[in-house]
C-alpha cells in the first residue's frame, strides 16, 4: 500500500512597505519598463528600498504607487508634474487629517477634564457653608434671602442697600 505524502502549504505574509520586488518584476507588475521606473525616481514620483548592495527593492505599496501614476497619466491624461501635485495634496490632506484626529481627541480630553472641574466645584460649592457675624449659620441656598448689615467703622453708618 503506497502512502500519499500530504504537501503543507505555509503563507507568509509580507508588510505592504517592505520591499521586495527587484526593478524587472516591479516594472512587469506595473505594467511598464524598468527604465521608466528608475525615471519616476529620479523624480522623487517613487522612492525604493536598496539591499545592502544597493540594488532597487519594490514594495507592494511601491508597485500600487506605480499603477496609480499609469492611471493618471494614461487614463487621465495628466503630465509628471500633475502627478506629483495630486501626491503633495494627497500627503497634505493625510496631514491635515492626522492633525483633526488629534485636535479631535484634544477636545473629547478637554471637555472631560470641564466637566470633572465642574463636579468637583459643584461639590465644594454644597460644602461651603458661609458665615455671618454673630456665629450664625446660613445654608448657601438662604444666603440670598439672608441680609446682614454691617456698620461702617469709620462712620458709624450703614452701607447702601444692594
Amino acid at each position: 500500500m503506497a502512502m500519499r505524502r500530504v504537501r503543507s502549504t505555509t503563507r507568509v505574509e509580507v508588510s505592504s512597505d517592505r520591499g521586495v520586488f527587484m526593478i524587472s518584476v516591479a516594472a512587469e507588475l506595473a505594467d511598464m519598463h524598468p527604465q521608466t521606473l528608475r525615471m519616476y525616481e529620479a523624480r522623487g514620483l517613487i522612492e525604493p528600498k536598496r539591499s545592502p548592495k544597493g540594488t532597487r527593492l519594490y514594495s507592494h505599496k511601491d508597485v500600487e504607487r506605480l499603477r496609480r501614476i499609469q492611471a493618471m497619466t494614461a487614463e487621465l491624461g495628466m503630465n509628471l508634474a500633475g502627478v506629483e501635485r495630486v501626491f503633495e495634496l494627497e500627503e497634505k490632506l493625510e496631514g491635515m487629517e492626522r492633525k483633526v484626529k488629534a485636535l479631535e481627541k484634544r477636545a473629547t480630553e478637554l471637555k472631560s477634564e470641564v466637566e470633572r472641574l465642574e463636579r468637583v466645584r459643584r461639590e465644594l460649592r454644597a460644602e461651603i457653608v458661609p458665615y455671618a457675624k454673630g456665629g450664625a449659620i446660613v445654608r448657601n441656598a438662604d444666603l440670598k434671602r439672608f441680609t446682614v448689615k454691617v456698620q461702617r467703622p469709620d462712620t458709624g453708618t450703614q452701607p447702601p442697600a444692594k
